[in-house]
């Protein structure tokens, strides 16, 4: 496994990527105190929020393509004032991982793996249930990540510590402690 070398004055992207009801949030929220205490200052943000904030509504594959850039341009700008993000975002689209491969300074691509068929039995999100179109692994067809570097698989029989557990490690082992 590779060893992510920081870049100095320069917080760290944590994109954390899956379809909706994979449990992006909730690990990332679990992981959060961890990342603090070994990188340094830490927001946690998720795309439902900053889509609540900006009143954002758009969900057609443009329109989330839009809106996803300004996700990762928020993370680059944040990062850029040595804050770390943690975003949890289903962003299921290549241009803009490969865009925040080129453009931040410190990135890890985290995947949170799931089977849509498990989450829609597990009945983790609403939006499978109702009668609503473009979702992303249903109506929209998902861009899953082809290299991140780092995967954990959330198939719903292991508690969301554990996950969160498993994914410190990972993330231990790939990115070298802060200076």
């Amino acid at each position: 496994m590779r060893k992510i070398k920081l870049k100095k004055n320069h917080g760290i992207l944590f994109w954390i990527t899956g379809l909706s009801g994979s449990g992006k949030t909730r690990i990332a929220k679990k992981i959060s105190n961890n990342v603090r205490k070994n990188y340094g200052k830490t927001v946690v943000l998720s795309g439902d929020e900053i889509r609540n904030i900006f009143n954002l509504k758009g969900y057609s594959y443009e329109e989330r393509l839009e809106t996803v850039l300004k996700y990762c341009k928020l993370a680059k700008k944040i990062t850029s004032q040595n804050i770390n993000v943690i975003f949890a975002v289903i962003g299921m689209v290549d241009v803009l991982r490969k865009w925040n491969k080129r453009n931040q300074k410190n990135y890890v691509e985290i995947y949170i793996k799931s089977d849509l068929k498990k989450i829609i039995n597990a009945k983790k999100k609403k939006i499978y249930h109702k009668k609503v179109s473009k979702i992303v692994g249903v109506d929209i067809p998902p861009e899953f990540p082809k290299n991140p570097d780092i995967i954990i698989t959330n198939d719903f029989k292991k508690d969301l510590d554990y996950l969160s557990k498993i994914l410190l490690k990972k993330i231990e082992d790939l990115v070298d402690k802060r200076f």
